[in-house]
């Protein structure tokens, strides 16, 4: 025998799936965001050159793409992460800092896993004016971050 204390059979499947469906978004959020240690790899530096495509103004983390020519002139397209939106503004930074066609050097590390994609540390400015990419590799702990660079 079915119990449901007052309580509408058709109305309880609603909350649990509400509650179901609420736990399961939590759970990807959480699981999207990750350490720097987690994706990329501090000892693989990067120096890239090319033409931003686009900078993506997003959360958890902005991204800037470029368009880099290899060796032989092939045309690459470089894929990296940078801080969140808020700690970039912090640093002087807005949606329309980098435009397309603006040629920047990035620094940063190499992704473990996926090939042309990076973690900026810096990215120059073809002035020569260099700012900070709100890098994750630049929030660990002081000891992670004290380690000598390779």
């Amino acid at each position: 025998m079915l119990v449901t204390l007052g309580v509408d059979v058709n109305m309880r499947s609603k909350v649990l799936l509400a509650a179901g469906l609420s736990a399961i978004v939590t759970a990807t959020s959480v699981s999207a965001h990750h350490s720097f240690a987690a994706e990329y790899d501090r000892d693989k530096p990067v120096t890239v050159i090319g033409e931003v495509t686009k900078l993506l103004w997003t959360n958890p983390h902005a991204r800037v793409q470029l368009d880099v020519k290899d060796k032989s002139g092939t045309v690459e397209s470089w894929d990296f992460e940078l801080g969140p939106p808020t700690a970039l503004m912090r640093q002087g930074w807005n949606r329309n800092s980098l435009k397309p066609g603006q040629i920047v050097t990035v620094n940063g590390f190499l992704s473990k896993d996926e090939p042309h994609v990076a973690n900026a540390r810096t990215v120059t400015l073809a002035d020569g004016r260099q700012v900070f990419a709100g890098s994750s590799f630049d929030t660990q702990t002081p000891a992670a971050a004290g380690r000598p660079q390779h």
